[in-house]
């Protein structure tokens, strides 16, 4: 029969801290985890489970160090004697313990960290998320590593260590975490988006670069009920189903009923204008509520996953190889550092939000990285050195000291996205030859251009195929239904059966693609919005 015995803080569990983040993650919370992933310890060691669970935390918020460094700034602020641990043995406690209480202790944090009240993080009822890839974690160069990740390659040849794909899905207003996914970079962007779609619930608005714009990746993210502002690539020539006044039109791909913002952006800076054209996907329909003007400004805020991966590829990592040299390794590191990496936005999201009005975009990653740095090797408020009846501070430690260095606002800056680097693919980026050096942003003009329609002196490839030439014949008719023999008059067809016939059935497969609107048999018309986004702005 199992007896159940209670260790106080003079025992092998002292060490079981994380200094203040142990508030964020508290043992309950690992005791828990361990207990359902079933890798608690089946006899007391020198080194328990959880114990365990909080070194590898540790490893992942002191990267730069070793191992045994590591073991030592855990034990540094501690009031009691702990026995020596080898590096073997803190081996040891990783394999033991594996990469599933990591990742299922990542599953529990993960998710929106801000108040629907707190500032920046949403666009009207809708909470603002991101999803984007990192394919620049360089792992360990190990026979292993090699096995499962392979050699990413390059134009010179493949690159010194293989790299793993990380893909997150974040909450931009303050670049928490909602839900992650990693692997070998083979598997497209695309592949780790799928498996992150689930996340996705109805009162979010999901911003993304051209990479996931495939029909397959907006139906299954319009199927989750969520909204989403995607860009389109430049090869994408949707069809026009019906204009709206602010320029924007709607379309229908993939079976589902997409608006299209056409813009021109262009940011003027005392080194000239610099700009570009984007295309934009959006199931946001109503014109009135949702301009397109006011839709091409706030997909800017999908660059805030790009500010979540500069603090976890160079702030916490310092642009290093990752440690471990096996698979297994890996993935427990990862999802250490991810877990690590929320809880860090967590106290600073929860310090923000006591000041009233403050964008959790203020808070600097890197104070708190190092206040909680701080917090390990003194100890305050860890399970360890606390009262159990003390109540965890809200702001604590950390809190104080990003309250004390909060950012400035937003400041409208622009530079070349280039990298010192004569191999890389991004050198060749900076086409429209911005400075090089951060230059401040004087204006932004925003021009929505409304699609060119077909007409009868047009001479391009779109007004000479069939469909441009119904969509003008339909529009100067006034968008009336018209029967299928009447259109083929207008575009001098045969009355033929055998080509009436044939005619017939391509306007049977444009209605049933979403294109035409059958109104009776072999009647049809151009759609028109039926269902637009509901004007209530809660």
């Amino acid at each position: 029969m199992t007896q159940s015995v209670t260790y106080g803080i003079d025992d092998v569990f002292a060490p079981g801290h994380v200094g203040e983040l142990t508030q964020v993650i508290p043992t309950e919370l690992v005791d828990a985890v361990l207990e359902e992933t079933g890798t608690r310890e089946r006899r007391l060691r020198l080194l328990p489970s959880r114990v365990g669970v909080y070194f590898v935390l540790a490893l992942g918020l002191f990267e730069h160090l070793g191992a045994r460094l590591v073991w030592d700034k855990l034990v540094a602020g501690l009031a009691v004697a702990v026995p020596q641990t080898s590096e073997k043995a803190l081996r040891d406690v990783r394999r033991r313990i594996g990469a599933a209480p990591f990742q299922r202790l990542f599953e529990v944090m993960a998710g929106p960290l801000a108040q629907p009240s707190t500032p920046g993080v949403r666009y009207r009822r809708w909470r603002t998320v991101a999803f984007d890839g990192c394919g620049s974690l360089n792992v360990p160069d190990h026979e292993r590593n090699r096995s499962w990740l392979g050699r990413t390659p390059r134009r010179h040849g493949p690159s010194g260590y293989p790299r793993l794909m990380l893909m997150t899905l974040c909450e931009t207003g303050t670049r928490g975490l909602i839900a992650a996914a990693f692997g070998t970079a083979s598997k497209g962007e695309t592949d780790y988006a799928h498996d992150l779609v689930h996340h996705l619930t109805s009162d979010m608005l999901l911003l993304a670069d051209r990479a996931f714009d495939s029909n397959k990746l907006l139906a299954d993210i319009a199927a989750q009920g969520a909204q989403f502002l995607i860009r389109a690539t430049s090869t994408r020539r949707p069809p026009v189903l019906a204009l709206l006044p602010d320029g924007s039109y709607l379309t229908r791909i993939g079976g589902v009923r997409l608006r299209v913002i056409e813009a021109e952006i262009r940011s003027r800076s005392a080194d000239g204008d610099f700009g570009g054209t984007y295309r934009l996907l959006t199931t946001l329909s109503d014109h009135r509520t949702d301009p397109a003007d006011r839709l091409v400004g706030l997909y800017h805020e999908r660059w805030e996953i790009e500010t979540a991966y500069l603090a976890l590829r160079h702030t916490l990592l310092k642009g290093r190889v990752l440690r471990s040299k096996d698979p297994m390794g890996l993935t427990q590191e990862i999802w250490a550092l991810l877990t690590i990496y929320q809880a860090l936005r967590s106290m600073m999201v929860t310090a923000v939000e006591t000041v009233s009005g403050c964008d959790p975009d203020r808070a600097g990653f890197t104070v708190a990285l190092e206040a909680a740095r701080d917090t390990v090797v003194s100890a305050p408020g860890t399970t360890a050195t606390a009262a159990p009846t003390r109540r965890p501070d809200l702001v604590g430690h950390i809190g104080t000291r990003v309250l004390r260095a909060l950012l400035p606002k937003r400041r409208m800056r622009l530079s070349a996205r280039i990298v010192k680097c004569g191999t890389s693919r991004y050198a060749i980026w900076n086409r429209d030859e911005r400075p090089r050096d951060s230059t401040p942003i004087t204006a932004i003009v925003i021009t929505v251009r409304p699609p060119a329609l077909p007409t009868a002196h047009t001479p391009d490839r779109l007004a000479a195929g069939r469909w441009g030439q119904v969509c003008r014949i339909l529009a100067e008719h006034l968008n009336q239904a018209m029967h299928a023999r009447d259109i083929a008059g207008n575009l001098g067809l045969t009355a033929s059966g055998r080509v009436l016939s044939g005619f017939n059935a391509q306007l049977c497969y444009w209605a049933r693609n979403g294109r035409l609107v059958r109104t009776a048999p072999s009647t049809y018309k151009l759609p028109l919005p039926e269902v637009l986004t509901t004007s209530t702005d809660a």
